[in-house]
C-alpha cells in the first residue's frame, strides 16, 4: 500500500470514528431529552454506557488503521508526548471534526419530526430558544456558569487523556491486554462526560455545533448564550496534555517495564516502543512487528 493510500486511509478512520461517536451519543442524547415525560430521565448510567460504547464501537472500527484518536485532545497530547508526526495533527483534527459534522446529519434526519414536535409543544424555537439544541452540542450543566464549565471540562479532558495514556502503555504491567483496552476505554469516556454533556472532546462539540449553526440554529450554536462555543474546544485542548503529562513523568517512570532509555521515533510517526492502541499491519512487510502510532 503506497504511503499516500495509507494516509487517506487514517483520515478516513478518523472521520468514521468521531460519525459512530456522535451516532451513538446524540442518538441517546435525542431519546433522553426528547421525549415528555420521558421514561429514560432516570436512566443516567444508561446514557453513559452508550457514549462510552459508542467509543468501543468505534475503536474496534478503526483502530487498525489510525489507532482511533477520535478527539483532537488524544491527538495533540500523543504528538507531545508519544511521537505521533506533528504534520498530521491538523489533517487528523480536520477529520474528526467533520466526522462529527457527518455524525450530527445522520442523527439529526433521524430525528427532525421529533426535534420539530419538541420545540412546537415547549413554545421553542431553534435559532432564538436553541430548541432540542442539547441533542447535538454541549452547554455548562445546571448551576454552572461558563468560566466554570472551563474548569470542568480541563479536568474530564485531563482525567480521560491520563486514563488513555496509562491504559495504552505497555509499560503498565496492570494495563488490559490485548483489544479489551477499547472496551476500558469505552467505560473511561462513560464516567468521564456527563456533568457538561461529554464536552470532553472538541471534535465531539464543534462538528455537530457547526451543522446546527447551518441547520437553523444559528447564533444559538454559534457563538451560543454566552459566547459558549469555545470552552469545549479550548479547554480539552489545554486538558488533554496536562493529563498526558502527569501519567508520562508522574507515574510512567516507575513502571516495571520502563526502560530508561530515549525512544527514537521515525519521521512518519512510527514508534517501535510504545504505541497508540495497539494497532499492528503483520501482513505488511514495510512493518513486520511494529505497532503504529499514526
Amino acid at each position: 500500500m503506497s504511503e499516500n493510500r495509507r494516509y487517506l486511509g487514517e483520515l478516513l478512520s478518523e472521520f468514521f470514528a468521531v460519525a459512530i461517536i456522535i451516532l451513538f451519543g446524540d442518538g441517546v442524547a435525542a431519546m433522553y431529552s426528547l421525549y415528555d415525560p420521558s421514561p429514560y430521565k432516570s436512566a443516567y448510567w444508561g446514557v453513559c454506557i452508550v457514549w462510552g460504547l459508542g467509543v468501543t464501537v468505534a475503536i474496534y472500527a478503526t483502530g487498525a488503521i489510525s489507532g482511533t484518536h477520535a478527539n483532537p485532545a488524544v491527538t495533540l497530547s500523543l504528538a507531545m508526548f508519544r511521537g505521533f508526526s506533528w504534520k498530521k495533527v491538523i489533517p487528523y483534527m480536520s477529520a474528526q471534526v467533520l466526522g462529527g459534522f457527518a455524525g450530527a446529519a445522520l442523527v439529526y434526519s433521524l430525528y427532525v419530526p421529533v426535534i420539530d414536535h419538541f420545540n412546537i409543544t415547549h413554545n421553542l424555537t431553534r435559532a432564538v430558544d436553541g430548541g432540542s439544541a442539547g441533542v447535538f452540542f454541549t452547554h455548562p450543566g445546571d448551576f454552572v456558569t461558563v468560566a466554570h464549565a472551563f474548569w470542568d471540562e480541563l479536568v474530564l479532558t485531563a482525567a480521560l487523556v491520563f486514563g488513555i495514556f496509562a491504559i495504552t502503555c505497555q509499560y503498565n504491567t496492570q494495563a488490559p491486554q490485548a483489544n479489551s483496552s477499547a472496551l476500558i476505554i469505552g467505560l473511561l469516556v462513560a464516567i468521564c462526560g456527563y456533568l457538561d454533556a461529554w464536552a470532553i472532546n472538541p471534535a465531539r462539540d464543534f462538528g455537530p455545533r457547526l451543522f446546527c449553526f447551518f441547520a437553523g440554529w444559528g447564533q444559538s450554536a454559534l457563538p451560543a448564550p454566552g459566547n459558549y462555543f469555545w470552552v469545549p474546544v479550548v479547554a480539552p485542548l489545554v486538558g488533554g496534555p496536562i493529563g498526558a503529562a502527569l501519567y508520562q513523568f508522574g507515574l510512567r517512570p516507575f513502571m516495571p517495564r520502563y526502560l530508561e532509555q530515549t525512544i527514537t521515533v521515525a519521521p512518519d510517526g512510527i514508534n517501535p516502543a510504545e504505541p497508540v492502541l495497539v494497532v499492528s499491519n503483520p501482513d505488511d512487510p514495510a512493518f513486520p512487528v511494529v505497532n503504529r502510532v499514526s
